[in-house]
């Protein structure tokens, strides 16, 4: 290989849109409206459009989209709110950092994400939300758990960080974007998200009226009207330049997606043979967005294989390595010898492959090529 191999090659991506970006940008500069300017307004609009959803709320990140989110439902110090073990930090922390309680549960082994049955046996009188994350670019199964929420009287929060575009069909063949299915939804807009921004940015989701008006007011220092404050906020707003950006790339969301559904089908062909390797698992009632293409490596060689690829000049990543429950943030809130297996041998086996829009055949035969050598040899 000739080039370097990028886990995600924003650059190339930018310099496609190039002409289309900088002239959003310079826009923005010459209104001056750096601040709720019109951009925002216009990608709240194509966002709703594009999900189905009647409210978009933009704010500053995807952390501060969880937290909006709880604030909003009312939670009480105290209350517990149920989520995965296996998952990035921020799904967890605002739950401790509201002074709730998280309860960290088990995850599917195939699909990596959580079930109603895993849930429904965390459920205590003290639950009070459940926050399902749709890991590496696909949904939950999602109707039972609302049927499940609905019976105990829950709030559903979806962190969509990694799904966004992602469509779920239900029993009776309808189809909802992954956001849109819960009480609320949230997302980020990180720039190596599948549709990220140059800088930090997030949303929430939700068809809603009045969580949608509570959300409003908490991203803006809980005023309705300005200067006029019903409740405690934050001060969480997208900033217009970054929403300008946003606004051109939903444009290609859709073609980004099919690009990393092209890309995992091939890697999917070239490591299905492979014993020592598990290829991800395709949900029958949701498609996939390959947030990340992340395969499971048996036999204790996952940061043999890791070390390999690096030597090779192919990038690699463990999302996650440690099981949140074990992270020392998070000591206070479960028992010394409480474990969760299969989230501790994910832990130990995945391994996440390069997968983004702007990948080459040469680039995917060679990582291909040097996956299948190490196990072969």
């Amino acid at each position: 290989m000739t080039e370097s191999i990028q886990m995600v090659d924003l650059k190339t991506q930018y310099h496609h849109i190039k002409n289309e970006i900088d002239q959003a940008v310079i826009n923005c500069i010459e209104s001056t409206a750096f601040i709720n300017g019109p951009a925002v307004k216009e990608f709240q609009s194509n966002l709703e459009s594009y999900l189905g959803v009647k409210h978009v709320i933009p704010c500053a990140n995807g952390t501060d989209s969880l937290q909006i989110a709880m604030m909003a439902l009312g939670l009480q110090r105290g209350d517990e709110v149920i989520c995965p073990s296996f998952t990035y930090v921020a799904t967890a922390e605002v739950i401790g950092l509201l002074g709730l309680v998280p309860v960290m549960v088990e995850v599917d082994s195939n699909t990596f994400n959580i079930t109603a049955e895993i849930i429904e046996k965390a459920i205590t009188s003290k639950t009070k939300a459940i926050v399902p994350v749709h890991l590496y670019g696909q949904s939950c199964d999602m109707e039972p758990i609302m049927e499940l929420a609905k019976r105990h009287n829950l709030f559903v929060i979806e962190d969509n960080a990694q799904a966004i575009g992602a469509t779920y069909t239900f029993s009776n063949g309808t189809k909802a974007k992954t956001g849109t299915i819960g009480h609320i939804g949230s997302t980020s807009f990180f720039p190596s998200k599948n549709l990220g921004c140059y800088g930090d940015g997030g949303a929430l989701m939700t068809n809603d009226d009045e969580l949608a008006l509570k959300m409003r007011m908490i991203a803006n220092h809980g005023q309705e009207k300005k200067y006029f404050h019903k409740v405690l906020g934050c001060n969480s707003r997208l900033d217009t330049i970054q929403a300008a950006i946003l606004n051109i790339k939903l444009r290609y969301l859709d073609d980004y997606s099919e690009a990393r559904n092209r890309m995992a089908s091939f890697y999917d062909s070239a490591f299905t043979h492979i014993s020592d390797l598990d290829i991800p698992t395709r949900q029958f009632n949701s498609s996939h967005v390959f947030h990340q293409y992340t395969l499971k490596v048996k036999n204790g060689r996952r940061n043999e294989l890791q070390k390999f690829l690096s030597e090779k000049g192919i990038p690699s990543m463990i999302y996650y390595p440690l099981p949140l429950y074990k992270q020392d943030a998070f000591c206070e809130f479960v028992d010394s010898n409480f474990r969760l297996p299969i989230t501790e041998s994910l832990c130990e086996e995945v391994i996440s492959l390069p997968v983004h829009t702007e990948m080459n055949l040469e680039t995917m035969e060679y990582i291909c090529n040097n996956v299948k050598s190490f196990f072969i040899n």
